[in-house]
């Protein structure tokens, strides 16, 4: 019999993380649509429905084997010039960060492009994207909970070695949380 492996718990962060890592796409670019991982069956299940007109400018999601000060694996927004699916899973180069706290709590994002995108293959940090596709990025994020009245306040982006770094960070929380998390959403210990 297989069994359904979880996308945080079973999938690695990647053999080159932090610079690049396995990405596990939640939501699709252009979709209004919030899913969210289920953390007890590893299922996306809808969170809810973007308030008016905005949507996600990219494919959206986290890093699998991460954890953070909010409690989730570290997200990451991954550019790239197609569609990436929900439930799936992509190499992604990282380029930098936005740094943001959502309703009191640090939620940094990670942002990265897709590996074998020619779009994106000369992309190594965040000051390489045009400044319009970065003010796209803090833009969604300074209203995407305005009309629910939600708190969050956008910072500015961090540089590649600063991303990294998070990553690293949150690799390193995960490995310290592994086994109570695992506990916790009733996953056996490896």
């Amino acid at each position: 019999m297989m069994t359904k492996r979880h996308p945080w718990f079973d999938i690695d962060p990647g053999p080159k993380a932090p610079n690049q890592v396995h990405a596990f796409i939640e939501i699709e670019r252009n979709s209004r649509l919030k899913l969210e991982l289920e953390k007890q069956t590893g299922f996306l299940i809808v969170d809810r429905i973007l308030h008016g007109a905005v949507h996600y400018p990219h494919s959206y999601g986290f890093i699998p084997q991460t954890y953070c000060d909010d409690q989730d694996p570290l997200d990451i927004f991954v550019l790239c010039s197609e569609t990436i699916p929900s439930g799936t899973i992509v190499e992604a180069k990282v380029i930098g960060a936005m740094r943001m706290t959502d309703q009191g709590e640090l939620d940094d994002k990670i942002i990265a492009v897709a590996m074998g995108d020619p779009a994106f293959d000369e992309i190594f940090n965040i000051t390489q994207l045009p400044i319009y596709q970065r003010s796209e990025l803090k833009k969604f994020f300074e209203e995407y909970k305005t009309l629910e009245k939600k708190e969050v306040i956008v910072e500015d982006f961090m540089n590649h070695d600063e991303a990294a770094e998070a990553v690293r960070q949150s690799m390193d929380s995960y490995q310290r949380e592994a086994e109570r998390l695992k506990a916790k959403y009733g996953q056996s210990p490896d």
